[in-house]
Order: structure tokens, then C-alpha cells, then sequence
């Protein structure tokens, strides 16, 4: 009662008409600003910085400039003169407000299906528990103080376990001391289950989707990464919402109406929330466009995409540092280093330059809607003329991890001319004893020790060739015009054959259809 009366003081200011949504906002998230009735840790700071952040939004008209996307060449786009629904230091603070509890002493809990469509049949229950504990220990000052695999035959119940294991669990949760969050690693928790298992236990609980948004956050740099975590964030300020309307329907207060509205605190935190997701969404289409022109502009110079993909951590960026000799690649032995989008140039054997894409690493049972978020960045997949598939193949779950690549690929409806045309690339032969390929067309590399990479540089190429419909030619050219200049600029150039006596040569290329197409019209007759 003592939150309705706060925010009932406020309903005489909320009249005001030009601050009516802000107020009915700052009322509302005064009402919600309160510990959970077992679980003090479950405050809902996120809604109250969600709906001051948004109240701010509505007289903001700031240019939106960021455009975050990383470009290895150094191309420039024009900024937009429109003006965008957020700006730089909305989403800075949005970003940071919502940030997870600096520490955390968590309980791992795996439930282990034993039967039903849920059953994991190319893993099992020890390896998901060892990758569980990896997602966790991938957060700064988060530690495992205790786990436990727990057997279930009702996943899809609210408390998932039952009654029997669901008490055992409860038992050895507060019996070890110290505990501030659970991790229960199921993809999503239903908003009744969350509530329900803090009730019990006291302490926060988190899924895999929320414990793989906070490795987002910790690894979000540019301002279009921030934006997508932020919209996957929406489901679970929802879930919180639902939650913490339930227990203020319980007193009474989660019906009532704010001032003259007519609109309930509910319905008042679900418009904000609608609002806000439309005006993320908004910006990440924007974001989108000048993704799209920069597309265009790789392909006006016509330079081949290839993007490199696979699980997390299983050596993507370390591949391309070495294909390409970047050195201002730092790759990192972890979980999710790679957010961003980045593009990096190297050399086929042929002196052909393509571009490599580096893209965020895959997960099993990560939720669609969380892919979704990031479909911005994932679309660049799409439009490449060849993906390569990297899998670690000294990892214990390499087939499952494959097995869940190829199911995201085809959710995201990946065009078959690149499935069929994919490259798979056994990485981390190093780590294995007497290495033996498992399939025939893998190509075994160590990226590390740089092993095995001619052959899948010439691999790469002649899917190149085959992929863009470039050609291989032989050009008689004269020495004494710019043609070789020429050739050498906008095709390349395999080998020089050079007859003195005439003045000429005979130049074998690489050459696009449209390139010889101009180089026909720049040098007929000749």
C-alpha cells in the first residue's frame, strides 16, 4: 500500500497535459520500484530507467549519427539529414541502466529431459552443463559456486521439475551459502516460472537468454550492436512487467487507473514498451539502409564476399587474421568476442582480393527472437558470394555445434547457392592426437599455426570463380597502351607472357563478365 500511496501523490501532476506520458511514467515505475515479496535482488531498476529514458525521447530531435558499422576499407557514407527517433546519449544511457549486477555467486541448474521432443540426442547432459558453466564464467566477477544436473520428465511445466527433484533443488539451493542468482539453463523461462522459482529460492533467476544478453553487453562496442541487444532486451522487460503486475493485482493496484487516462499501469507500461521497440527498430532500419549501400558499394568495385561463420569461439577471427595478415585483429578465447560485423581484405592466389566478413558466433538452443535482434547483422550473410564454415573440431560436441549452425542457417533462409556452395573448415587440428578427417570434402587447417591455409585459399578461389561467374582468359594486350595498367587495376592478373620483339604480351586474368565487357569497349580494335 505504501507504493500506491507514492503513486497516487503524483496524480494531480499527471493532469498536465504536455507531461502527461512522462509523469504517468515516473508514477508508474515509483510503483514498481520495490523489492519482490521473496526476492530482493528482482527490483525492477530496468523499467524505471526504460520509462524515464523513453519520456525524454519524446521532445528529443537530435540527429541520430552513428551508423555502427565496421568497415576494414576505410568506406564512407553519407550521413543522413533526417532526423532519427534516438540519439547517441539515449542509447549510451539506455545501454548503461540496464547493465546486470556488477557480481554474481551463481547456482547452475541443468534439467536433463529424458524423453519427448526436448531430448538433446547429439549431446549430453554433462557437456551442456560444461557449456552452461562456460556462459557463465565469460562474465567478469561471475563465478559458479555450485551445479547440478537434475533429471525431469515435464519440461514444459511451470516448474519444470517435479515436486520430489523440485524440493531437492530448493534444499540444496539454500543449503550453499553465498548464492546470489540461479541459472537455469533452459532457453526461455515463462514469466509465471521465473516468478515462481524466486519465490522459492530468494535470489534471482536467469535462463540462457538472458545470462547470452549479458555476454552481449559486456562485448557491445558500437552503437548498432548496443541497439540490437537493447530490442532483444524487450522480452524480458515484459516477462518483469507481467511479474510485477501479478503481485500488485494481489494488492489491489496493478487495475487501477492513472488519473484521467483511463489507461491501467499495465496497459501504461505496455504502450512505453511498444513505443520504445518501435523507435529501436526504426533506428536498426536505417542502419540496415546504409548496410545495404555499403553492399553496393563493394559490389560496384566488384570485390568478392566471403563470410566466415561457425559456433562461438571456434577460431573465425583467428582464421581471418591469418588469411589476411591484419594485425589490428585481436582475437580472444571466448564466448561471443565477435558482435560486430568487420571486413577485412586479402589475396587469393590468383592476386584476386576478396573480403572476408567476420560475424557473430552461433549457440545451441538460442532463442529465435534473440536471432531475430540481430538480423541486421546476420543479413550480411546473405548477400555473400560464399560462406565458410569453421567448426572446432577438438570440441567434444563438434557434430551437435554443426548440427545447430546449419539449423540457424536455414531458419534465417539462407539462399541454396550458398548452402550448397559452402566451404567446411575443420579448425584446431592442432589440439587433436593424430588427426583424421571425419568427411572428405573438410578442409583441415590449424589458424593458429597457420597450417592447411594455401589449400584452402585456392578452394576459396575457385568457389569464387564459379559463385560471381568470373572467367579465366588470356588477353593479348599491346605494351605501349594502358591496357596491362588497366587489367592489373579491375581484374587479376595470374601471369605476363612478354613477346619484345612485337611490343606485346599475353596476360591470363581473372575477369568479371561486365569488366572485360568495359575493357572490349575501352580497347576495341586494338
Amino acid at each position: 500500500m505504501t507504493a500506491l500511496r507514492r503513486a497516487l501523490s503524483w496524480f494531480p501532476v499527471l493532469l498536465r497535459r504536455r507531461a502527461h506520458t512522462c509523469l504517468t511514467s515516473l508514477a508508474t515505475c515509483r510503483l514498481l520500484h520495490k523489492p519482490p515479496r521473496a526476492v530482493g535482488a528482482a527490483c525492477p531498476s530496468q523499467l524505471r530507467a526504460f520509462t524515464l529514458s523513453a519520456c525524454r525521447s519524446r521532445d528529443n530531435t537530435d540527429d541520430f549519427r552513428g551508423s555502427g558499422v565496421h568497415e576494414e576499407e576505410g568506406e564512407e557514407e553519407e550521413e543522413e539529414e533526417e532526423t532519427d527517433f534516438i540519439d547517441d546519449s539515449e542509447v549510451e544511457e539506455l545501454f548503461r541502466l540496464h547493465a546486470p549486477a556488477q557480481q554474481h555467486r551463481v547456482f547452475v541448474v541443468h534439467p536433463d529431459v529424458k524423453w519427448g521432443s526436448r531430448k538433446q540426442h547429439l549431446t549430453t547432459a554433462e557437456l551442456m552443463m560444461a557449456e552452461a558453466v562456460g556462459l557463465v564464467n565469460t562474465l567478469d566477477s561471475w563465478r559458479v559456486v555450485d551445479q547440478l544436473i537434475l533429471s525431469t520428465k515435464t519440461p514444459e511445466k511451470k516448474k519444470i521439475f517435479g515436486k520430489g527433484n523440485f524440493q531437492t533443488l530448493t534444499d540444496k539451493i539454500r543449503q550453499t551459502a553465498g548464492i546470489t542468482a540461479v541459472f537455469v539453463n533452459v532457453e526461455r523461462l515463462s514469466p509465471s516460472s521465473e516468478r515462481e522459482f524466486e519465490e522459492a529460492w530468494g535470489v534471482k533467476v536467469f535462463d540462457r537468454y538472458s545470462v547470452v544478453l549479458h555476454i552481449f553487453r559486456c562485448n557491445a562496442r558500437t552503437k548498432e550492436a548496443k541497439l540490437q541487444i537493447s530490442l532483444a532486451e524487450i522480452p524480458l522487460l515484459r516477462s518483469r512487467l507481467k511479474n510485477e503486475m501479478s503481485n500488485l493485482d494481489q494488492q489491489g493496484g496493478g487495475s487501477r487507473y492513472i488519473g484521467g487516462s483511463g489507461e491501467t499501469l499495465m496497459e501504461v507500461q505496455q504502450r512505453l514498451l511498444r513505443e520504445r521497440e518501435m523507435k529501436i527498430r526504426s533506428a536498426l532500419e536505417k542502419l540496415r539502409r546504409k548496410r545495404s549501400l555499403l553492399r553496393s558499394q563493394r559490389r560496384h568495385k566488384e570485390f568478392p564476399t566471403v563470410s566466415v561463420l561457425g559456433y562461438t569461439n571456434c577460431g573465425k577471427t583467428t582464421l581471418i587474421k591469418a588469411l589476411t595478415g591484419d594485425v589490428g585483429l585481436q582475437p580472444r578465447n571466448q564466448l561471443f568476442a565477435t558482435l560486430d560485423v568487420t571486413v577485412h581484405a586479402g589475396q587469393l592466389p590468383s592476386h584476386m582480393t576478396v573480403l572476408y566478413v567476420d560475424t557473430i558466433g552461433f549457440l545451441s538452443q538460442l532463442p529465435h527472437r534473440l536471432i531475430d535482434s540481430f538480423s541486421a547483422t546476420l543479413e550480411d550473410i546473405k548477400h555473400s558470394d560464399l560462406l565458410v564454415h569453421v567448426r572446432d573440431i577438438s570440441h567434444p560436441e563438434t557434430v551437435n555445434q554443426k548440427v545447430n549452425v546449419l539449423r540457424v542457417l536455414k531458419n534465417m533462409e539462407i539462399p541454396d547457392r550458398l548452402m550448397s556452395s559452402m566451404i567446411e573448415v575443420h579448425n584446431k587440428t592442432d589440439l587433436v592426437d593424430n588427426y583424421q578427417p571425419s568427411e572428405p570434402d573438410a578442409l583441415p587447417i590449424s589458424a593458429l599455426e597457420q597450417r592447411g591455409l594455401d589449400r584452402l585459399r585456392t578452394a576459396v578461389e575457385e568457389a569464387i570463380v564459379t559463385s560471381t561467374g568470373k572467367r579465366v582468359l588470356e588477353l593479348s594486350v599491346d605494351l605501349s597502351s594502358p591496357q596491362l595498367s588497366w587489367l592489373y587495376k579491375e581484374a587479376a592478373v595470374q601471369e605476363v607472357q612478354v613477346n619484345a620483339d612485337e611490343g606485346s604480351a599475353v596476360v591470363k586474368v581473372i575477369i568479371s563478365a561486365a569488366a572485360h565487357g568495359r575493357y572490349r569497349k575501352l580497347f576495341a580494335g586494338r
